[in-house]
């Protein structure tokens, strides 16, 4: 019996956007791609030399990488950085956003409304942004997008109302775009991420909002008893973006050991 020629993970023309670029999932995501053979347009928002050396890894790779310094909390910053990406490339198939600010780790009524605000401002509105400035070349394309968020969004963490908020915003957009925009073609899904060993999670241990208790706590919690890496969760979101997953719309994929089970 003939076997069906597999198609191609990713189109051989235009780029991946990889949104927040220069932090540790991002640039798993945007070496993954790259090893897949995408182009990569990559954005920060203040680790200009993160970036580059993410860009420099894309390079080694094989593939193109073009660098752009992007606020999220700006409309125009992102549509124009989405754009040019697209001119560049010559179209955008692959939109992933990876972006996520530093949250201190507080309970509710200990949170100012001005750390809620900003955080909602930089995740939840940043987020809405790339999927309006990505979506014409994305149904040009028909092409995916994928968000990263949090499984406390199943399993809520006690002090992680910063993170559980936003990305719940970010969950339902993703739903909201899967199911309007399936008849162009676009798919979007996302991936709910746990307590990885990279990124963030320095800065954190740093603030003693991840202290030894919290890890040991993280841990017991997980089916699979230990933290994760940006290279795991990044297996997760380059499948979901390819044309592996070309059936699958609206979903979120939790890679955070079972905590969420």
């Amino acid at each position: 019996m003939t076997q069906p020629e597999r198609l191609p993970d990713f189109p051989t023309g235009g780029c991946a956007v990889v949104i927040g670029g220069s932090g540790g999932i991002g640039r798993a995501i945007a070496i993954q791609l790259a090893e897949r053979g995408c182009d990569v347009a990559l954005s920060y928002f203040k680790g200009s030399a993160r970036a580059d050396e993410t860009a420099s890894l894309v390079r080694s790779a094989g593939r193109e990488a073009h660098v752009g310094q992007v606020d999220l909390r700006e409309e125009v910053e992102v549509r124009r950085f989405v754009d040019e990406a697209a001119q560049h490339f010559g179209g955008v198939h692959t939109a992933v956003y990876a972006a996520g600010p530093y949250i201190p780790m507080r309970f509710i009524g200990q949170q100012p409304a001005a750390a809620f605000r900003e955080v909602m401002e930089h995740d939840a509105f940043g987020c809405f942004h790339l999927v309006q400035a990505a979506l014409p070349h994305l149904r040009k394309a028909k092409g995916s997008f994928t968000a990263i968020v949090t499984p406390a969004i199943r399993r809520y963490a006690v002090r992680d109302i910063l993170s559980a908020a936003p990305k719940a915003a970010i969950e339902q957009l993703v739903k909201g775009l899967a199911a309007e925009e399936g008849r162009f073609g676009v798919r979007a899904n996302a991936v709910g991420v746990g307590v990885i060993t990279d990124g963030l999670y320095h800065a954190l241990v740093e603030s003693g909002d991840f202290d030894q208790r919290f890890l040991d706590a993280s841990r017991q919690a997980m089916a699979l008893k230990r933290l994760g890496t940006a290279d795991e969760v990044a297996e997760g979101v380059v499948f979901l973006a390819s044309q592996r997953a070309r059936w699958i719309t609206g979903q979120t994929l939790m890679i955070d050991g079972g905590y969420a089970i």
